[in-house]
């Protein structure tokens, strides 16, 4: 019996045009009223997040920036893994030599060094504010995560991946999206907050479905007793899944409800 759904958000329950489909809303609402226990586990930041948990009508904890940060609903920090204040020197230091944008996350607030059409393209329909500064300005700890973004020309992005990975093996490096390569520490994976929600509602593998879309939903989708991927899906994902269900479009995440949990 399925009692906690971990789910991703953007190109999972919401599509990319930003607005939940009715029949979404009427599932998460009626999973809710049964006790199902439904998480949000998502890269974006905690405090873009909680919006849609409100819209939703969720009370659980966030899984936020790709299972760095787990807080309660009343904001109290569950879990956290920073990435190393060191290794985030270099990383911004990669980026100025490679003219890579980086959007900075620091205590669950963003920081970039350019506010051109790229922070703009990542901010639309996120619930957040941005601040505009020379990095070396700010005291780097606390770091959430950083995020390289390029918005025309995924395979520069994949790229970029590819560099950072072998550059820094001690990292989560991974593409969330066609257009951003997510950088965190190794604590910093949805899988990460699967376990330790698991573990604080003592509950089995088998009680937990998990979905998602993109490549970071990866070990989210592995973690789950059922491991689901969107339709729309990378082709990667689907490989890893054990169902793959409708798009998201297609009320893919209610399809799978129905097949699972119903």
């Amino acid at each position: 019996m399925i009692k906690l759904i971990v789910t991703d958000i953007d190109g999972t329950i919401l599509p990319y045009d930003g607005v939940f489909r009715p029949a979404v809303l009427d599932c998460i609402k009626d999973l809710s009223q049964r006790g199902v226990k439904v998480v949000l586990a998502t890269g974006r930041m905690h405090s873009s997040t909680t919006p849609i948990a409100q819209k939703l009508g969720l009370k659980n904890p966030i899984i936020s920036y790709q299972g760095g940060l787990i807080k309660d609903i009343n904001g109290k920090t569950l879990y956290q893994s920073n990435l190393d204040k060191d290794i985030a020197k270099d990383v911004i230091k990669w980026a100025r030599e490679n003219n890579v944008h980086l959007n900075l996350y620091r205590d669950d607030k963003l920081y970039v060094e350019c506010d051109d059409e790229i922070i703009q393209f990542y901010i639309k329909g996120k619930f957040v504010d941005y601040t505009v500064c020379n990095f070396d300005e700010l005291e780097i700890d606390n770091i959430n995560k950083l995020l390289a973004v390029d918005i025309k020309d995924p395979e520069l992005v994949t790229e970029w991946s590819h560099i950072l990975q072998e550059k820094y093996p001690q990292l989560y490096i991974v593409k969330s999206s066609p257009y951003y390569c997510e950088i965190g520490s190794k604590g910093a994976r949805k899988s990460k907050g699967v376990e330790f929600l698991r573990s604080y509602w003592n509950l089995k593998e088998d009680e937990v479905m998990t979905i998602g879309d993109q490549d970071n939903d990866i070990d989210l989708v592995k973690c789950g007793g059922i491991g689901v991927a969107m339709g729309n899906g990378t082709e990667k994902l689907k490989q890893c899944a054990d169902y793959i269900t409708d798009t998201v479009t297609n009320d893919g995440f209610v399809r799978a409800v129905e097949k699972f949990v119903y």
